[in-house]
């Protein structure tokens, strides 16, 4: 007998395609050759291509597909239900808990907007280590750690034909933790006053007055951090520096240029600059500068000046700025752990427990509604009364939130301040996102630094408290899926007084009441009316 020979026969409308897609999804590998291949010649649309290309990657890696490790669909799975920041509720495109979740745009599209996009649902896929978005084209890794830098990866068609790019495409689904940043956002922040100091010495020895020193730091600080958040453009600092050969009066030319531009908006050489200024770049004053300052600017520009900290920086920063202050950097500076000792109880637990108690009442409203759906002799009206009176109780409190003031009467570089911020932000957002998440619709966020005041008698110190707000703020704004401020990207605020306290005790108009009292809705911004106040 003769040896028995097994002939394979393709379906006609197979014959085109390699030979492991025509027999079938894991009866051979797919080769990092066939998966470029196939998907840059893809035209099909987001919707029609989303799970292919998510199979097709699964295949790539030898990882089980999402109906084949989670059939139920609870923890891998495609349109994964989440509630949206900004109303209603919406599907990531791909979610494994406790892995990743995964937003898909068509080819082109821009993937920071999607990125925004999957920041509003993280809360409710259990804030995964690792958010990524994906055009086909490219795949963008970001981690999601808290008190950790953002890390970004970019990941190209071509990028997955190379070892280096296969493996970390693996990590993602098998052990994102390998990803995890090995920096600490307290290390990089204190990395960066540490250089700021530095470059304080330096320019000291021109003969400047620490104010001017100060503000002219306080300037470069925020160029820096814009750049690397996307608010200036991207790499911005090492253009310069290469444009100018690092000679330090040439540099200065276009530094000048450059805070003319942010002071009304317009452009600066080829690149569009949006408007800042915020009294900030009111001016185009640039402090001399030599070899020795250049080469500091260019090390600190390797930082990652989006993920510095305001709560710390500040008084680091404070103390780089005054010789008389120069102890070891980071010594005495007030921790974000003792500031939420008071801040927490004194500010925020009254604002939790009341929270508590409208979440309560609201549920209430909802199963009262649930009944009324169910029965066929209800008026319609009813309905949609308790659905109003439950958005009016939401937003109530949300405004709430938004009409509290704090004062902090000796504030320095505003730490406290930064703190109560976020605090009070947070707390709002929770509040939406329930909003959203029983149909209640939602605004946008209303929180702002105005609702802070301080008084400080130092004058740098006072410059730099209004910076680590401004800072604070646009972090949380990126941070939380809700873009940048509308222009002026620097909203000026004259809450920050530079005064003397216990000379001035009536700087706004009236006596602070103790914290945790409620705020009146109706004060205005020039008068602080009952405002928590505590010392920083």
């Amino acid at each position: 007998m003769g040896d028995w020979v097994t002939v394979t026969l393709l379906r006609k409308s197979d014959s085109h395609l390699p030979y492991n897609q025509a027999k079938g999804f894991h009866d051979m590998p797919l080769t990092p050759q066939d998966f470029v291949s196939k998907w840059k010649r893809a035209e099909a649309r987001e919707r029609q291509s989303v799970q292919e290309h998510f199979i097709d990657l699964c295949t790539l890696v030898g990882h089980e597909t999402p109906m084949q490790q989670d059939p139920s669909g609870t923890r891998f799975a495609f349109e994964m239900g989440a509630a949206k920041t900004s109303g209603g509720s919406g599907w990531a495109d791909v979610a494994k808990l406790g892995y990743f979740g995964w937003e898909y745009k068509g080819k082109d599209s821009d993937l920071d907007k999607a990125y925004e996009q999957l920041l509003r649902y993280r809360d409710a896929l259990q804030n995964p280590p690792l958010l990524i978005v994906s055009d086909i084209n490219n795949i963008v890794i970001r981690t999601n750690y808290t008190n950790l830098p953002t890390r970004t990866i970019t990941l190209t068609l071509d990028d997955l034909l190379t070892p280096e790019g296969l493996k970390t495409l693996k990590t993602v689904f098998f052990n994102p933790e390998q990803l995890k940043p090995q920096e600490t956002i307290e290390s990089v922040t204190q990395e960066a006053a540490r250089q700021f100091s530095t470059l304080a010495n330096v320019l000291r020895k021109f003969g400047e007055e620490p104010q001017a020193v100060a503000h002219f730091l306080i300037r470069l600080l925020f160029c820096l951090f814009a750049e690397d958040i996307g608010l200036l453009p991207e790499k911005l600092f090492p253009k310069l520096l290469a444009q100018t050969r690092r000679n330090s009066k040439d540099f200065a030319e276009v530094l000048r240029q450059l805070f003319r531009a942010m002071n009304t908006g317009g452009y600066f050489g080829a690149d569009k600059i949006l408007h800042f200024n915020g009294g900030l770049f009111d001016d185009d004053h640039v402090l001399q500068l030599d070899s020795d300052a250049m080469d500091i600017i260019g090390r600190i520009d390797g930082l990652d000046w989006g993920a510095i900290k305001p709560s710390i920086f500040g008084t680091l920063f404070e103390r780089g700025l005054d010789p008389s202050k120069r102890s070891q950097l980071g010594a005495h500076y007030t921790g974000e752990e003792d500031i939420l000792l008071i801040v927490e109880p004194v500010l925020m637990a009254p604002l939790r427990r009341e929270w508590e108690r409208v979440k309560d009442e609201v549920r209430g409203m909802k199963d009262e509604e649930g009944k009324e759906k169910g029965k066929t002799s209800s008026p319609k009206g009813k309905k949609e009364v308790i659905r109003k009176k439950i958005s009016k109780t939401l937003l109530d409190f949300a405004d709430k939130i938004a009409s509290v003031k704090v004062l902090d009467p000796a504030c320095g570089s505003a730490n406290f301040l930064y703190v109560a911020l976020r605090l009070l932000l947070d707390l709002q957002n929770e509040v939406l996102n329930f909003s959203d998440e029983i149909g209640a619709g939602r605004p946008y966020i209303t929180v702002t630094p105005a609702q802070l005041y301080g008084i400080e008698t130092n004058e740098y110190a006072h410059e730099l408290a209004q910076m680590t707000i401004q800072i604070g703020y646009i972090q949380w704004l990126r941070d939380n899926g809700y873009g940048f401020p509308s222009e002026p990207i620097l909203k000026q605020t004259r809450n920050i007084l530079n005064m003397d306290a216990i000379m001035t005790p009536s700087a706004y108009g009236t006596s602070p009441k103790s914290a945790g009292e409620e705020s009146s809705r109706q004060n205005s911004s020039a008068d602080l009316g009952e405002a928590g106040s505590f010392q920083g």
